[in-house]
């Protein structure tokens, strides 16, 4: 067993890179709390290995006690006991006797087989986070091998990589030797192995996509600045460009939409919109909104909260909404702002009743108190649409192009 052992040690040292003394030192671990568990659970025990034979021994330490202090023998030793071993010891000084039972080698052949299975494993799952953690974030081609109610099973490389329920495409069905581009978006480990998981819906996969078809993002001229994205359904591009003279939409939607048309393949028909970032929110929230027109863009006086006040011709009104919503609440998330649309009829009574009821004819504070005193206004970007609107939304327009 000593030479199989000492043989195992150096083919793990070698082929899994695995030092010795990190599985010596595990197994004498493992071995102290076997030895306490069979034999003497409150004896202070180490446990030795010989280098040379591949032979572990059990060694108690007992303390040096006064005669007349000697308590507990598996854990002391007298001073006269100690003194006729060796004339050196000293009250204080620690003794090391051997314990090692009969039937110890087998106990540590198979704790020494436990332990190398368990670094094994560990030097297994430290090599694939290693190996892919260079992959998180990044888009990378998978084989679907199999699926369950809860997630896809892709294949990369050699590992098996987990796509949960809420990282799959609404409108995709994934089968066994599928071929789908996905975004790695964790590499890691547990109590059972590593763990690399990977999305269809996250917005940073359109981001990748359109860096390996826009040669002007990969290089860095055309940045994209935000993504909001419904998978499946809608998602909404922010960009821009460091140089003055290339127009990033354009750029980005390509030669007669060949660009664009590639993500939106890959993307099973999801729709795209790009627009133009621009510094200024109140022109970077209508950009947004588009192609719906916008009249004006106020904001609150809480500049912690970013709240914005947009106001469309009434006949805009179902087009900068979308269809349940999804326009309106896909801009607040690109842009960053709750976002509350309202019809320009709609603003125009409330600044005529304000004009009535009030001494000034200041514009700006009308609109605010307008804003104000909507009771239908939204608390979040998500909420940001009266039922009315909702209902003209539904009814009159459709995202789908």
């Amino acid at each position: 067993m000593s030479k199989e052992m000492l043989e195992a040690f150096a083919t793990l040292e070698e082929k899994k890179g695995i030092k010795q003394e990190v599985i010596v030192d595990a197994i004498k671990a493992a071995l102290v709390a076997a030895y306490k568990k069979n034999y003497n659970q409150a004896q202070n025990v180490e446990v030795d290995f010989d280098e040379r034979k591949g032979n572990f021994k059990v060694m108690a330490v007992k303390t040096v006690v006064d005669d007349d202090q000697l308590q507990d023998d598996r854990l002391e030793v007298s001073l006269s006991d100690a003194l006729a071993i060796n004339r050196a010891y000293e009250v204080g000084d620690e003794i090391r006797f051997e314990v090692t039972p009969k039937n110890f080698g087998r106990i540590a052949a198979q704790t020494a087989k436990q332990v190398i299975m368990q670094r094994l494993r560990e030097a297994e799952r430290n090599h694939i986070v290693d190996e892919y953690s260079q992959y998180e974030d990044e888009l990378i081609t998978g084989t679907v091998e199999r699926r369950d109610n809860r997630f896809v099973y892709v294949k990369i490389g050699n590992v098996e990589a987990v796509m949960p329920r809420s990282d799959q495409m609404p409108n995709e069905t994934y089968n066994p030797q599928d071929k789908i581009r996905v975004l790695v978006t964790r590499v890691g480990s547990d109590s059972k192995g590593a763990q690399i998981v990977v999305s269809r819906t996250a917005p940073d996969l359109v981001k990748r996509l359109f860096e390996q078809e826009v040669p002007e993002i990969y290089d860095g001229t055309v940045e994209i600045v935000s993504i909001a994205r419904e998978a499946g359904d809608r998602t909404k591009i922010a960009v821009k460009s460091i140089d003055p003279n290339i127009d990033p939409v354009g750029t980005c939607v390509g030669q007669r939409g060949a660009r664009v048309q590639n993500v939106v393949n890959e993307l099973g028909g999801e729709n795209i919109d790009i627009v133009r970032y621009e510094d200024d929110p109140s022109d970077y929230i209508a950009n947004a909104l588009s192609p719906a027109e916008v009249i004006a863009v106020q904001f609150g006086d809480d500049d912690e909260e970013k709240s914005a006040l947009v106001i469309v011709p009434d006949y805009q009104l179902s087009l900068a909404i979308g269809k349940k919503g999804q326009s309106v609440r896909l801009a607040a998330r690109l842009t960053g702002y709750k976002i509350n649309i309202r019809p320009e009829s709609e603003v125009e009574f409330v600044d005529e009743d304000k004009d009535e009821n009030s001494d000034t004819n200041d514009n700006d504070n009308a609109n605010n108190t307008a804003a104000k005193n909507e009771e239908a206004s939204s608390d979040s970007a998500e909420e940001a649409i009266s039922d009315e609107s909702e209902d003209a939304a539904d009814d009159t327009y459709d995202t789908k192009e």
